[in-house]
């Protein structure tokens, strides 16, 4: 048997691995890395002149201003009651049988009605028979008493029933309703609950209505933490319903200090966040995030965002959130 020289193998190995190496495709080239658009420019939109003709576009310059402070909450429309006394009908409590005690209570009133008209018929006898001279005082004395016995008691059958509220049947078709608002402790001295509050649907969709304070029966939970506030709406277009939550804003006492912006000028993203387009040259507009410490009468105070001077986009902004993303093409 030939053995191979040891450095005879390993040359042969060497030269093999070679021509296989001479034997495999060349390696692809990589491609060059894009290039990333700075954040800056994919927030900046360029429109030309006839472009923001069509979409008449208005720009306001912001200034520092105040705003009244506010607090923002909601509240629960209820029933106003008969009486000033009254206590107010919410949907927490069981119609059914509030009904069912509004009859009886009718049914009371008019006992006592139809006991004071008979009453008052002896009375009058009583008095004539004295006149003539065929009565006694006595007679007399016991008849008036009588009189005001019965008229006492349609009085507390007519201040029970008014306790009940207006008729279950009739709640929503109210021309006036209250709104119950809960405020917590911390908050009760803050607010003024002299002044007139502001009213709207939660999606806002709808005017802001005035609200008037009402000195109403105190309640509060103690739970909660909260005393109720009460406020009376016009509801003769009955919009609100028994029961319905509503946005309420309360007026606090001071005001705040900062950067005034229209609240036409804001638009929301899909999570929520707050933005305006800012003018940063001729025909030029970047969007810029803001957060809004509160607003008020259609202006926004912002807590961060811009500077005084900035150029916003007032009345289009909504049109070129859209161009932005492609709405409408």
């Amino acid at each position: 048997m030939r053995f191979i020289p040891i450095a005879t193998a390993a040359s042969l190995l060497l030269t093999a691995v070679a021509c296989s190496r001479s034997a495999s495709p060349p390696a692809a080239a990589k491609p060059a890395a894009a290039p990333v658009a700075h954040e800056a420019d994919l927030l900046t939109l360029t429109l030309s002149a006839e472009t923001q003709q069509r979409l008449a576009l208005v720009t306001t310059t912001i200034h520092p201003g105040q705003l009244a402070r506010v607090r923002h909450t909601s509240g629960e429309v209820v029933a106003a009651p008969l009486g000033a006394a009254g206590i107010p009908i919410d949907a927490g409590r069981n119609l059914a049988t509030l009904g069912s005690q509004q009859t009886a209570a009718h049914g009371e009133v008019a006992r006592a009605q139809a006991a004071t008209a008979l009453a008052r018929i002896a009375a009058d006898r009583s008095e004539a028979l004295l006149d003539d001279g065929a009565g006694s005082t006595r007679a007399r004395d016991e008849a008036a008493a009588a009189l005001a016995t019965a008229q006492a008691a349609e009085q507390a059958a007519l201040a029970q029933r008014a306790l009940l509220g207006p008729a279950i049947g009739a709640i929503n078709s109210r021309s006036t309703i209250w709104i119950r608002v809960p405020i917590f402790a911390t908050d009760a001295q803050r607010i003024l609950r002299e002044r007139t509050a502001e009213v709207r649907t939660l999606d806002a969709s709808g005017p802001a209505r005035l609200a008037r304070p009402i000195a109403a029966t105190p309640s509060a939970s103690f739970l909660a933490g909260t005393v109720d506030a009460y406020y009376a709406v016009d509801n003769r277009d009955q919009a609100y319903q028994l029961g319905q939550r509503v946005a309420v804003q309360l007026p606090l006492a001071g005001v705040d200090n900062g950067l005034l912006l229209p609240v036409s000028a804001i638009v929301r993203d899909i999570d929520g966040g707050e933005w305006v387009y800012r003018v940063i040259a001729p025909g030029q507009y970047r969007r810029a995030r803001i957060e809004v410490a509160h607003r008020d009468a259609g202006q926004a105070l912002l807590s961060r965002g811009l500077a005084d001077g900035d150029e916003v986009v007032s009345t289009g902004a909504a049109e070129l959130f859209g161009s932005e993303f492609g709405a409408g093409h």
